[in-house]
């Protein structure tokens, strides 16, 4: 049965990038990654679903090894966002002008939020 780790590691060989590239694009240190592979600690809850995120994978998959039951209820695969990032799911409702623009700027300044955090840390 693989670990928690090698299925992250798995991910990470699909998606055809280095170890440490993840690691950055993620916030992760280096010796928290080797701790991982060594099984001396795994990743917080936090950082789990940032990790299924980031691989659009499901947590059950990356947690436990297994696949969400197809008669577990799943939220619709249309993406959320509109614009750049895709369509908005609004259920049917529009939103207006002003919605959208705060929606952007609130994704503008999380992207710069991010991007300050890892400069930070790799700067530290």
């Amino acid at each position: 049965m693989q670990s928690i780790y090698q299925r992250i590691e798995e991910l990470i060989k699909e998606r055809g990038m280095t170890k440490k590239a993840f690691c950055q694009q993620l916030g992760i240190s280096t010796g928290n990654f080797g701790d991982w592979k060594r099984g001396k600690t795994t990743p917080g809850t936090n950082k789990l679903i940032e990790i299924a995120s980031f691989f659009n994978a499901s947590l059950d998959w990356i947690m436990l090894g297994r696949d969400v039951q197809s008669k577990v209820l799943k939220e619709s695969q249309d993406p959320y966002f509109f614009g750049a990032s895709g369509q908005l799911n609004c259920q049917g409702e529009s939103l207006s002008e002003a919605e959208r623009d705060f929606i952007l700027e609130y994704i503008e300044f999380t992207r710069f939020r991010k991007e300050k955090n890892q400069h930070n840390s790799t700067t530290d």
